[in-house]
C-alpha cells in the first residue's frame, strides 16, 4: 500500500495548494477586501513553501523523514482547519502560510520511493509523484469550485481539512522509518538565506502588477533577493554540510530539469490563467464565454486526465528513446495545444480539446524530470536535490500566472474592467515562444560536451 499511499498524499498536497486560486474571487467578497488582497490567500502559501522546502528535503535524506512527513501533514492539517474558521481575512491568512508547508512534501514521497522500492518499482512511482503537482491543479480547481458554488467559501477549506486529515492517518501507517540514514547537520543559515531569497523573488513576481512593474520597491525586493541569492551560493560551496550541494546542479541532467521545470512551470501556468479567466469572461465582452468558477475549473479536468494518460504512455516511448527526448517531445506537444488556444478558443470544446492535448505534453516532460535528477545524484541527496526542483517549478508557476496577468492589462483599455481580445491572442503567442525556448533548451543542454560541463563545475568550486 506504499505506492497508492505516497501518490494520495502527493494528490492531495497538490490540491490544496491549488485552494487558494479559483476562490480569491469568493474570499474578495465574503470578507469585503479588494482582490490584491485576497490575492495573499494564494500568495503567502508560495512564500511559506519556498522556505520550508528546501529545509524539508534536507531533514528528508537523514533519519527524521517520517517525523518530518507526518509533522508537515499535522501542520497542513491544522492551517486548513485555521482557514475553513469563519473568523475573517487575517486568520484564513495564517491558515493558508500554514498549508504552505505541504508544498515541500512531494520531494520527501519521491526520497521514501527511491528507499523503499525496488528500481522496477521506484521508477514508476517517482514519475507519477511527479506528475500529481501537475493533476492536482486540474483536480483542485474544479473541486473547490463546485464546492464553493454549492457550500460556500468555508466549505471548500473544510473539505481540505478532511483530506489533510486522511493523507495524515495514511502517513502514520504507510512511511517507513528511515531511521537507519546517517544524522546530518542542518544549514540552518543557508536555509534561511535560501529560504529568503526565494521568497523575495515569488513576492516580486506575485506582487509586481499591484506594485507596480517599474517601481522602486519592486525593483529593491529584485535586487535584495538576487544579492541575497549570490551570498548564499558563496556560502554553500563552502560549507561541507550545504543545505544544496550545488556541483550537484551542474551534472547535465540535473540542469536540464531545473532548465526545463522553470520554462515549463512559467508556460504551463500563463496558459492555465489564461484559460480559466477565459472561461469566465462574461459574454458582454464580445469573446468570452461567461461560465461560473465551476465550469472554469472543469475545463481543467482534462488537463488532469491527460496528465494521468501521459504517464502511462511515458514507459512505452523510453523503451525506444532517452528520456532527456520526452522534454523536447512534451514541449511541441503543449505547444499545439497553446497555439489552438491562441487561434481556436470560440467554443468550450475547443477549449477541452487543447487542454487535454496540453495535460499530455506536460505530463510525459514531468514524468521524466525527476528521474533525471534522481540518476543523476547520490541516494542521500535525493531529497535536497528534488525539493530545490520543486521550489524552482513553483517560482515558474509564479512567473506564469503573473505573465498573464501583465500581458492582458497592457490590452486593457483605461477605465475599462476586460482586456480586448488581442490581449488572449498576444499572451497565447509569448506562451507559444516560451514553449519554443523550452525545447530548443531541452535538446541542447543534454548535448553539452563533457569539457564543457566539467567547466561548469569547476567555476562552481
Amino acid at each position: 500500500m506504499l505506492v497508492p499511499g505516497l501518490i494520495f498524499i502527493g494528490m492531495v498536497v497538490a490540491i490544496i495548494s491549488s485552494l487558494g486560486a479559483p476562490l480569491i474571487p469568493t474570499i474578495a467578497t465574503t470578507d469585503h477586501i479588494s482582490l490584491d488582497a485576497a490575492q495573499w490567500a494564494l500568495t503567502v502559501t508560495f512564500l511559506v513553501s519556498a522556505l520550508a522546502t528546501p529545509t524539508m528535503g534536507r531533514l528528508g535524506d537523514g533519519p527524521h523523514r517520517r517525523r518530518v512527513i507526518i509533522a508537515s501533514l499535522g501542520i497542513v492539517t491544522a492551517g486548513a482547519v485555521l482557514a475553513a474558521l469563519p473568523f475573517g481575512f487575517t486568520l484564513l491568512m495564517v491558515g493558508r502560510a500554514l498549508q504552505g508547508v505541504g508544498l515541500g512534501l512531494t520531494p520527501l514521497g519521491i526520497a521514501v520511493a527511491r528507499d523503499a522500492l525496488p528500481p522496477e518499482r521506484a521508477r514508476p512511482t517517482v514519475a507519477m509523484l511527479s506528475i500529481t503537482t501537475v493533476a492536482g491543479v486540474g483536480l483542485g480547481y474544479p473541486i473547490t469550485g463546485l464546492i464553493a458554488q454549492y457550500g460556500g467559501l468555508h466549505a471548500a477549506f473544510w473539505f481540505g481539512a478532511a483530506v489533510s486529515a486522511l493523507a495524515l492517518g495514511v502517513a502514520v501507517i504507510l512511511i517507513p522509518s528511515s531511521a537507519h540514514h546517517p544524522r546530518r547537520r542542518l544549514d540552518v543559515l543557508g536555509a534561511t538565506l535560501l529560504g529568503a531569497a526565494l521568497a523575495g523573488l515569488l513576492l516580486a513576481i506575485s506582487e509586481g502588477e499591484s506594485w507596480g512593474w517599474g517601481s522602486p520597491r519592486l525593483i529593491g525586493d529584485i535586487v535584495v533577493s538576487l544579492a541575497v541569492l549570490a551570498g548564499w551560493a558563496v556560502l554553500e560551496l563552502r560549507r561541507p554540510y550545504a543545505l544544496v550541494q550545488l556541483r550537484l546542479l551542474t551534472r547535465r541532467a540535473v540542469l536540464t530539469a531545473n532548465v526545463g521545470v522553470l520554462l515549463a512551470g512559467i508556460a504551463m501556468y500563463l496558459l492555465i490563467s489564461l484559460v480559466t479567466r477565459f472561461v469566465q469572461t462574461p459574454t458582454s465582452s464580445g469573446y468570452g464565454l461567461g461560465a461560473s468558477v465551476a465550469v472554469g475549473g472543469l475545463v481543467l479536468v482534462p488537463f488532469s486526465a491527460g496528465s494521468l494518460a501521459a504517464n502511462r504512455i511515458t514507459p512505452v516511448v523510453l523503451r525506444r528513446a532517452r528520456a532527456e527526448l520526452l522534454l523536447p517531445i512534451g514541449s511541441v506537444v503543449v505547444l499545439l495545444a497553446t497555439v489552438l488556444f491562441t487561434y481556436a478558443r470560440a467554443s468550450l470544446w475547443e477549449l477541452v480539446v487543447l487542454m487535454g492535448i496540453a495535460g499530455l505534453g506536460v505530463g510525459a516532460m514531468f514524468a521524466v524530470m525527476p528521474g533525471l535528477i534522481v540518476g543523476a545524484v547520490p541516494p542521500h541527496e535525493t531529497g535536497s536535490a528534488t525539493s530545490f526542483n520543486q521550489v524552482i517549478r513553483y517560482v515558474g508557476y509564479a512567473a506564469g500566472s503573473a505573465m498573464s496577468a501583465v500581458v492582458l492589462q497592457t490590452r486593457t483599455a483605461p477605465g475599462h474592467l476586460l482586456p480586448a481580445a488581442s490581449g488572449y491572442t498576444l499572451a497565447g503567442l509569448i506562451g507559444c515562444g516560451v514553449w519554443v525556448v523550452t525545447a530548443a533548451v531541452s535538446l541542447a543542454l543534454p548535448l553539452l560536451p563533457t569539457r564543457t560541463a566539467a567547466l561548469l563545475r569547476i567555476g562552481c568550486s
